[in-house]
């Protein structure tokens, strides 16, 4: 029998190469749910195309026109703010891949864990916000979460086979982004058409902010910590620019694995799908003559802040990462708005981590209280004005 997905975030970057990889393997994978936050137009196409049992809309000033565009499919249209939890419950639904943007992916995954459907997770912030309680759910209720991100996928294939031996450091790589290299005076005048130019992945706009401030890479790090129970000590990042050594895992005799291949998501989000097969695929192969020089450098964190923020973050634990995570959605949308420099972002986020309230061992109820306070932290920390954007000479 096909595998039957639930796609959270379907018209998004991960959503979008998630039904690429479902109509390169139509004997393999069949959509059950579409869901989208606004992009009533994408996801009309998408559900006639690949015709899953139901769509969700988020934006409930879109569903009368996605019903009536569906009204002669065998289609149900859902909208509303329970619709998201209330859809993953479906008994049809296999897995569950969680491509939502943000903390808005959380209950969803907790409502898909405790109804037993695997995760196939590409929600990083899921694991940031509340790492500890979604892998306690997902022993409790025997669910397998396979990570999307190129990273913890790598590190999740290379530690196939290795369940009695002792991980001694993993390393995730890191591209650099659009500003590797650059000094702190560079970064103060980035404008955000500068920082949406990623050297290797397309990506959506908030991820791609991310990756040039290295806020990506925080989350990555915080996500890491509970996917594969590891301290902080034991998480590393290296800057790699060519993006083909997606991680690393070291053991404690010293030796070392690594997964390699191409900066193309389709292939992890194939392999979440898939998991634990391996499935033919068109991809373009690697092809060591057209990369005869893979080179690593040290990540500079008094430049990228953000990276050290997420640090202090993880080892303070409790809620600290669901308000670092929280604050940086804030400033990264200002700053896509033109209402915040790039550098400002960090400056915000730290002041949030100082003057939030600090919970040792948050509940769920806890964690939404921790989000909201942050966000209107945040809010109350963004310049009056915008900022008025700085040609750079030379």
């Amino acid at each position: 029998m096909n595998k039957r997905v639930a796609i959270l975030g379907s018209t998004g970057s991960i959503g979008i190469q998630a039904l690429d990889v479902v109509r390169a393997n139509p004997h393999q994978f069949e959509v059950e749910v579409l869901t989208a936050r606004s992009n009533a137009d994408l996801l009309i196409q998408q559900a006639i195309e690949y015709k899953p049992k139901a769509v969700v809309i988020d934006d409930e000033t879109q569903f009368p026109y996605v019903s009536q565009a569906l009204a002669n499919f065998p289609i149900d249209v859902m909208s509303g703010k329970d619709a998201l939890t209330e859809i993953v419950q479906m008994p049809s639904i296999d897995i569950v891949l969680t491509a939502i943007v943000g903390y808005a992916g959380l209950l969803p995954t907790i409502k898909a864990i405790e109804s037993g459907k695997d995760i196939a997770l590409a929600n990083k912030e899921t694991l940031v916000v509340a790492g500890e309680l979604i892998m306690q759910k997902a022993r409790q209720h025997d669910v397998q979460i396979i990570p999307v991100d190129s990273e913890h996928s790598a590190i999740f294939q290379c530690l196939l086979g290795e369940e009695n031996n002792r991980i001694e450091k993993i390393y995730l790589t890191a591209s650099g982004g659009p500003f590797r290299g650059k000094d702190k005076k560079f970064l103060s005048v980035v404008t955000k058409h500068e920082a949406l130019k990623h050297p290797n992945w397309e990506m959506g706009n908030k991820i791609t902010i991310d990756s040039a401030s290295m806020m990506n890479k925080g989350l990555e790090v915080i996500e890491a910590r509970w996917l594969f129970g590891l301290e902080p000590d034991k998480i590393d990042v290296i800057v790699h620019p060519q993006s083909i050594v997606h991680s690393i895992v070291q053991f404690e005799d010293g030796s070392m694995k690594a997964q390699m291949g191409l900066p193309d998501m389709k292939l992890p989000i194939q392999f979440a799908l898939a998991y634990p097969q391996r499935i033919k695929s068109n991809f373009d192969r690697f092809d060591f003559f057209h990369y005869p020089c893979l080179t690593f450098e040290q990540v500079d964190r008094e430049v990228f802040r953000n990276l050290e923020l997420a640090y202090m973050a993880m080892r303070r634990g409790g809620n600290s990462p669901c308000i670092l995570n929280a604050a940086n959605e804030i400033v990264v949308d200002a700053f896509l708005k033109d209402k915040v420099s790039f550098t400002e972002m960090s400056d915000i986020i730290e002041q949030v981590l100082e003057e939030s309230t600090y919970t040792a061992n948050p509940s769920l109820e806890d964690y939404g209280f921790s989000n909201e306070e942050a966000r209107r932290l945040a809010q109350r920390y963004l310049p009056k004005k915008g900022v008025r954007q700085n040609p750079r000479v030379g």
